[in-house]
């Protein structure tokens, strides 16, 4: 009792238990926690029109919201939340419980747009604004251009209820942030075209983490890794969990230098304050009702078309540059002899006409066009949109200060993510019984086994803990570097050990000399390990960043908080 006493009044040990117990917190575990989480929420969807937001990139996995009921069903599994959602119906309106409140979606239907193989004649309305002199003041006004044109026949297939909107997983167990390796997801490493200075870097990353943001992509993982033998950052790494390589691939490659043209001057461009108002909403954007889809040359071809809204500076621009322009065409389809060209990083998007009504006006409203294709009309609808989104996206963040180049990119499965921690699992349990065997085998004396399996166990658990604090994402190489970390400490343990039954079988020499031996080889391999890792780290091995941090970590927590802690008990222990 005596024993038990003085080795937990030791302030080595309080301060170990105490770093223990602020792990624990850090961690959180809740293995009593319920329903799926909400990864991300897509824009103009139910959800997002019933007030759901997509989740912070820099929250923990506990605080995002989680989804305990959809229809009145509960919602235990990611299986569950399917099943309720098949048993919907179009325009109903149903009830979505979470951990934040209740919302009310109404499920939208999705609609086929079939292009039939006649011909329709339609009056397509578009408002402008103009400058009007009312006694001797200029004001702006709003003006209503109807134009007859004839556009392919369409009709509207409903194939059903359309998904609500939302990206869910199964409900985490921990605050510990999983790396790209254990949830899937895809992984981009970016070169700049040219060279760039650590300022210019530092831009594109935060530029490339606002357009990903407004993509509507969560869990990102955007930071700059050393590209040369000197250290120097010169790449760029993207992580996104649950994001396909073509949507990655589409938004991060293009520097997003949009111009629009007439003739040789530029009206306005993307990203800055020509651009006040960009639609996303259903009302002002989508699949362009004029010309919908139609069969072309490899396949389909769909239009979209979405409105922007311009500043009044860069509308004069445009209404100085159209002033004196010629016209084209006769009766109602008259245009400009000058279309408004669309170029996205130097190549020609779409060419427009511009209306004869709209020579020499200031229009702030501006509708932007473009068509998508594919082989079946499916894929076709699903290029479209998914090219109007990343053009949308572009528009509203502006270029990026260099233009990038894809070095490598990676697609990992969900599945093989799950794959990867049950592996892991095995292998630290694996070498948890192959150094309680040769711990036994070589001291045959439980006193001293179960001291040293409780350190290592709370030097894992403290450094998951700081792990969780620093938003740290987990990957296959952290574990790898705990996994190292773990071996050098009970390495450490024995160091310290035979010194404590040294001192049993010769009192020569004292304690506090033999801990200091001890410590001296101890310290040392700390420094050795420590000055190794933050090579790892700087010189030119980005990719394995959280084997150094998480190596780093352990070896900090190992050397000055377990092992101390842990002498102080051998001390009581073998001390007779």
């Amino acid at each position: 009792m005596g024993k038990a006493k003085a080795i937990f009044t030791n302030w080595r040990v309080i301060i170990l238990l105490a770093a223990v117990l602020l792990a624990v917190i850090a961690i959180h575990p809740a293995p009593w926690a319920d329903g799926v989480v909400i990864k991300a929420v897509a824009k103009n969807s139910s959800a997002s029109l019933a007030g759901i937001e997509n989740p912070k990139a820099t929250a923990q996995p506990l605080s995002k919201e989680r989804v305990l009921s959809l229809n009145n069903k509960p919602v235990h599994t990611v299986k569950d939340y399917y099943a309720a959602l098949a048993d919907t119906r179009i325009n109903q309106t149903i009830p979505l419980t979470t951990t934040l409140r209740t919302y009310q979606l109404k499920i939208q239907p999705d609609i086929e747009i079939i292009t039939l193989n006649k011909t329709v004649t339609k009056v397509v309305s578009t408002t402008t604004t103009v400058n009007e002199t009312v006694n001797g003041t200029v004001i702006p006004v709003n003006k209503t251009v109807n134009q007859t044109i004839t556009v392919p026949a369409t009709q509207e297939r409903i194939k059903g209820p359309k998904d609500i909107g939302l990206s869910i997983d199964a409900v985490p167990l921990t605050n510990l942030r999983k790396g790209l390796d254990l949830q899937g997801g895809t992984r981009v490493i970016l070169k700049p075209a040219e060279e760039v200075s650590d300022d210019t870097l530092g831009l594109l990353v935060d530029s490339l983490t606002q357009r990903l943001n407004v993509f509507g992509l969560s869990d990102i993982v955007v930071t700059t890794v050393a590209g040369d033998s000197f250290g120097k950052s010169s790449l760029i790494l993207v992580e996104i969990a649950g994001a396909s390589t073509q949507e990655v691939s589409d938004l991060v490659r293009q520097q997003g230098k949009f111009e629009a043209t007439i003739g040789n001057t530029t009206v306005f461009r993307g990203g800055n304050n020509d651009i006040t108002y960009v639609c996303r909403t259903a009302e002002c954007s989508g699949i362009d009702p004029t010309r919908g889809c139609s069969r072309a040359d490899s396949g389909w071809a769909c239009g979209y078309r979405f409105q922007i809204s311009l500043s009044p500076v860069a509308a004069q621009r445009q209404a100085d540059t159209t002033r004196n322009l010629p016209l084209e065409g006769s009766g109602r389809d008259r245009y400009l002899s000058e279309p408004l060209n669309l170029y996205l990083d130097g190549d020609l998007v779409r060419s427009l006409h511009i209306a004869a009504d709209l020579r020499g006006q200031a229009a702030t409203d501006i509708v932007i066009t473009g068509t998508g294709t594919g082989i079946t009309q499916d894929e076709a609808l699903t290029n479209t949109l998914l090219d109007m989104k990343t053009l949308q996206t572009v528009l509203i963040t502006g270029s990026l200060p260099v233009k990038l180049e894809i070095a490598k990119i990676d697609s990992i499965s969900p599945v093989l993510g799950t794959s990867f921690i049950k592996n892991a699992l095995l292998v630290g349990l694996f070498s948890a019984i192959a150094v309680t065997i040769v711990l036994g085998l070589v001291y045959r004396k439980p006193r001293i086994i179960i001291p040293i399996l409780l350190t290592s166990l709370f030097e894992v658990l403290i450094t998951l803990g700081i792990a969780s604090v620093i938003r740290w994402n987990l990957d296959l190489a952290s574990i790898a570097g705990i996994i190292i970390a773990i071996g050098t400490g009970v390495n450490d343990q024995i160091i310290i050990t035979d010194e404590a039954f040294k001192r049993e079988n010769n009192s020569a020499v004292g304690w506090r000399e033999r801990i200091k031996r001890a410590f001296f080889i101890i310290i040392a391999g700390f420094f050795t390990d420590f000055v190794a890792m933050l090579a790892l780290w700087f010189f030119g091995a980005g990719l394995l960043k959280g084997f150094a941090v998480t190596t780093i970590i352990a070896l900090i927590v190992g050397t000055f908080i377990t092992r101390p802690a842990y002498a102080a008990v051998v001390n009581q222990i073998i001390g007779e």
